[in-house]
């Protein structure tokens, strides 16, 4: 059995290794959710040497008592860590201000670091054998809430940024809070790790895909996520297809420089990402060329929803008149007819340039590069 557990558990070590060099080689992901994700590789692997730890300890004698205790009290306070550690990779903002949220976390640990002497968590008796403390649900609670915590942030980054991937992260913590559960009632079991290890590999393909899926600059979908997002609307009954240009970008590039540009595509991608809501998704197609896809056909709402981009851009304006103006076109598939999307790409650009022929008399004037 113990040469079991020593295989097992260093498939799951070396794995997490190599899941840390690829994150330290392939640059895939930022540089926050690059560090926040090694940390969290760092912590479920210092967990599974203590899970080992305790193991060993308990198959000796009174003199291992020490050394098991340290094992215990180890895994019990880092356990929960961990996801609040992963929560960073999507929300680094609200663990700072809403500091409330680690409460939890922080009492269990204190309750660990007294458990060796009352019993809260754990305890080791005097003959080196463990049993669960009086308040061991305590830790099986800040467990499961920091899951939940850290599923909520998720989906609540999901839903405001228009990210199509909280589904999955969900699954996947879903998956842990099962194999955890099954240790929980077998405690022979050791299967939580297992599963960890597992949904950390799988969490870096869909964070590494999800990431090749964004403009770095503007954080919008890219080109190539447009390109598979097209191929999937082959099946779908309806939808709406938005497409839209910065006017004039070429002359404020010339005008006020690059870096000016910059910041006119990040006002306007957010303000785009703004007007729309989570039945949306929001893309960068070219320079200065983004493309919105509704997945229904409500005219009426799409409608709304681009007056509110348009009065968004011109409140801005009164504060900045060297901010651009935005012309849009829309084409709305109801499945009346055998799609094809070229032709509503085409419709929607006719419309665009109809409306950026309108605009022309307002069209942008730099006044002088002070201005700006």
């Amino acid at each position: 059995m113990m040469q079991t557990y020593i295989i097992i558990y260093i498939m799951d070590i070396s794995a997490l290794l190599f899941l840390f060099v690829l994150l330290r080689v392939d640059n895939l992901m930022g540089a926050r959710r690059s560090r926040a994700f090694s940390y969290g590789i760092i912590f479920t692997i210092v967990v599974i040497l203590s899970e080992f730890g305790t193991i060993l300890a308990s198959e000796g004698s009174a003199e291992f008592r020490t050394f098991n205790v340290f094992c215990n009290v180890v895994g019990f306070a880092i356990t929960p860590t961990i996801t609040m550690v992963l929560i960073a990779i999507f929300d680094t903002k609200i663990l700072r201000t809403k500091k409330v949220l680690l409460l939890p976390t922080i009492l269990n640990t204190i309750a660990v670091l007294l458990s060796p002497w009352l019993g809260l968590i754990f305890y080791v008796d005097a003959n080196n054998h463990y049993q669960r403390g009086i308040f061991f649900f305590f830790f099986v609670s800040v467990y499961i809430i920091n899951i939940i915590l850290f599923v909520g942030i998720i989906w609540y980054t999901g839903q405001k940024n228009l990210y199509t991937i909280k589904w999955k992260i969900a699954s996947l913590s879903l998956f842990i809070v099962v194999g955890s559960c099954i240790q929980l009632l077998v405690p022979s079991v050791y299967s939580s790790w297992h599963c960890v290890t597992l949904s950390l590999l799988l969490l870096y393909i869909l964070l590494s895909e999800f990431e090749g899926s964004f403009d770095a600059l503007t954080e919008l979908y890219n080109r190539a996520a447009f390109e598979k997002a097209t191929k999937r609307l082959k099946g779908k009954k309806m939808f709406s297809v938005v497409v839209m240009d910065i006017n004039n970008f070429k002359e404020i590039n010339d005008t006020y420089g690059h870096d000016y540009g910059d910041t006119v595509l990040k006002e306007v991608s957010a303000i785009i990402r703004d007007s729309f809501d989570n039945n949306c998704n929001c893309y960068r197609t070219g320079g200065d060329e983004f493309c919105v896809i509704r997945r229904d056909a409500n005219q009426e709402k799409l409608e709304r929803q681009l007056k509110h981009m348009t009065n968004s851009l011109t409140k801005i304006r009164e504060s900045d008149r060297c901010l651009p103006t935005v012309a849009y076109g829309y084409s709305v598939f109801n499945g009346n007819e055998p799609l094809d999307f070229q032709k509503m790409m085409k419709k929607a650009d006719e419309q665009m340039y109809y409306h950026k022929k309108l605009q022309k008399k307002n069209n942008f004037e730099p006044d002088n590069k002070q201005d700006c």
